[in-house]
């Protein structure tokens, strides 16, 4: 899915060139495939995308903004973005016995990626096997990667306010919470 992008060889100088030349990647396509394959799961501070390759772990807000830092140092002119989809087994496995128990069919859930040329480029859980693709998001919009932290994060909870309400509002987040928990490795 990546390939649809331009490829460049890495810089010989540049913060984020550097940070995956030490792990052994020399260019665009395989930061993706490298990013890709690492593990979901939240790095020690969720709103850092430095820690992806030092933790060897990342969400899909970290792993897409480490890589579109990188884009940017590349010059390549890929967006980040955030939007919201209706999260449920199908289509996020690992999170139905969750909302079950919580009595949910779906929570809304903020989710990042890059676009390319008008194409969602997910490299979020290498290997997830899911009965139907995230096809549709309710709402979406361009950030930059330090906009993954407290931007994101009030991005999603007042749509999650707006959906279910201020009363509902902390028993749909704690499920949300044990959500991302169980699809974590």
């Amino acid at each position: 899915m990546y390939k649809s992008i331009p490829n460049r060889e890495l810089l010989n100088s540049g913060k984020y060139s550097n940070m995956f030349r030490e792990v052994g990647v020399s260019d665009f396509h395989e930061a993706c495939e490298y990013v890709w394959k690492l593990p979901y799961g939240r790095t020690s501070d969720r709103s850092n995308w430095d820690l992806v390759l030092s933790e060897g772990k990342g969400a899909c807000s970290t792993k897409h903004a480490l890589l579109k830092a990188l884009s940017n140092e590349l010059a390549l002119d890929i967006d980040l973005i955030v939007g919201i989809y209706l999260m449920h087994e199908n289509n996020t496995p690992g999170v139905g016995d969750v909302l079950s128990e919580y009595g949910l069919a779906y929570i809304p859930e903020a989710h990042c990626y890059l676009r390319y040329s008008g194409s969602r480029i997910d490299l979020t859980r290498h290997g997830a096997q899911a009965e139907e693709e995230i096809a549709e998001f309710l709402t979406e919009k361009v950030i930059e990667p330090q906009g993954i932290g407290a931007e994101k994060q009030e991005y999603h909870r007042e749509y999650v306010r707006r959906e279910f309400g201020e009363a509902e509002f902390d028993r749909v987040w704690s499920a949300r919470e044990e959500c991302i928990s169980a699809i974590s490795t």
